[in-house]
Order: structure tokens, then C-alpha cells, then sequence
């Protein structure tokens, strides 16, 4: 995995940490955790579903995510990969996400099912939460 950081000098744990947050998001999403999903993000967080749906605010993406995320990996998997990240400001952050849907097995699905979401972090305390996202689906050539 190749991925870019700007700019270069970045604090390695800053960019370990969002990989590791990136990963959590892909975990809670495989194994359908609702309540895993929702602690990564600010309580004001705006997200934009893949379907184009705009949530306003925790509780509205936690409405969603409960009505919509348990039994969507039924018979299937997903992988994220983070592509890029970018740091805005010391403390706040975008990870660029290269996602693939799959079978249970880990074969990618045909046709390919893809995903391009872009996440916004903010540190807030000692970690980063999730201050917007939007999970767009992506056509390869």
C-alpha cells in the first residue's frame, strides 16, 4: 500500500493514527458494529451517504446507521485502503479512502462494486474524530 501524505514532514503518529481510525471504520462496517461506527465521529459531523442522503449531526447518522447497517454484510466483506491524507492543520485532517466491496471470502465482486469516501478529522482531546465524510461510489475506466 502506497500511500501519500501532505505535507511530507507530517508527525508519523498523527498518520499511523488515521490509518489505524480508517481501519475502524472498515472493522465496524464488516462486522456491522453500529456502536463502534458512531464513536468515531464529532457529535456535529456531517455525512453524506453513498446514496447522496446528507445527515446532519450524530444522531442522524446514528438513525441511519442502525436502520441501514445491520445485515448489509451478509455474505459479504469490504476493504479500505487509505490512499492519501492530508493534513489541513495540525489538527484537523482528510484521509482520501480507496474502497472495494466483496464476497465473504475476499473476492472483489463482479462488477466491481468501488468506493472513493473521503473522511475530515478533527483532534479533539487526544484523538480524531470524524467531523464530515462522504462515501462516493466510484466507476473504474
Amino acid at each position: 500500500m502506497n500511500i501519500s501524505v501532505s505535507p511530507p514532514h507530517a508527525p508519523a503518529a498523527d498518520v499511523e493514527r488515521l490509518i489505524s481510525l480508517v481501519a475502524m471504520v472498515e472493522h465496524t462496517q464488516r462486522t456491522e458494529d453500529v456502536d463502534g461506527f458512531l464513536v468515531l465521529f464529532d457529535p456535529d459531523a456531517v455525512w453524506i451517504t453513498g446514496g447522496g442522503r446528507r445527515l446532519i449531526g450524530r444522531e442522524a447518522i446514528a438513525t441511519f446507521t442502525r436502520a441501514v447497517l445491520p445485515g448489509a454484510m451478509t455474505g459479504g466483506s469490504v476493504r479500505y485502503d487509505v490512499a492519501h491524507i492530508r493534513f489541513i492543520t495540525p489538527d484537523v485532517a482528510l484521509t482520501s479512502v480507496d474502497q472495494e466491496y466483496l464476497t465473504a471470502d475476499g473476492t472483489p465482486l463482479t462488477p466491481r462494486q468501488l468506493g472513493r469516501p473521503t473522511y475530515v478529522w478533527r483532534r479533539q482531546g487526544t484523538d480524531w474524530l470524524i467531523t464530515s465524510g462522504q462515501n462516493t461510489t466510484f466507476v473504474p475506466d
